[in-house]
Formats: structure tokens, C-alpha cells, sequence
């Protein structure tokens, strides 16, 4: 089922430029999946060599953190939101 996902300024690019784009899956992960299949640019941001979720990208479902949640086996479904927020550092030295 859709399910819209909202995009970090620095993935917009592969997306056309949308900062909001729909996926299809049950789950967190499958809706990943079906996102870099549709817009596969956005891979290199997304996911870590190993296959995962890079360690610095955080997803939350309706606000929720999905690390408290289920993970990538969160269940999603119509009118749910996943949100991708990358971890952002740095400041004066």
C-alpha cells in the first residue's frame, strides 16, 4: 500500500527535486526498498555497504522513532508517514 515519504534536502536531487514522494510496502524496509528501485541515486545516502540503514540516517513512522519501534520491520500502511532524517553535526571548534 502507498505510503508518503518525506526526503532530506540532500536526497531531493535523485527524486526530482520532490521533498515528498510515495512508496509502496508493508513494512519500513520493503517501503525502502521500493524507494531506491524507484529512484535508485538515492542509495548511496541510504544505505550502508553492508546492506542496512547507514548508522547516521534516522527513520521515524508518524513521528516515531523506528528504532524503538520494530525497525525495518515496522508495519506501515495507508495514510502512514516514514520520514528521513539524516544525523547532522558539526559546530564552531
Amino acid at each position: 500500500m502507498p505510503v508518503s515519504v518525506r526526503l532530506p534536502t540532500i536526497m531531493r536531487t535523485h527524486a526530482g527535486g520532490n521533498s515528498e514522494v510515495t512508496a509502496e510496502g508493508s513494512t519500513v524496509g520493503e517501503v525502502v526498498e521500493d524507494l531506491i528501485r524507484q529512484f535508485p541515486g538515492i542509495a548511496a545516502n541510504l544505505r550502508s555497504p553492508e546492506g542496512g540503514i547507514h548508522k547516521f540516517v534516522n527513520l521515524y513512522v508518524n513521528d516515531e522513532d523506528i528504532r524503538y519501534l520494530d525497525k525495518l520491520d515496522t508495519k506501515v500502511g495507508a495514510g502512514d508517514q516514514i520520514a528521513i532524517l539524516p544525523a547532522v553535526a558539526g559546530g564552531a571548534a
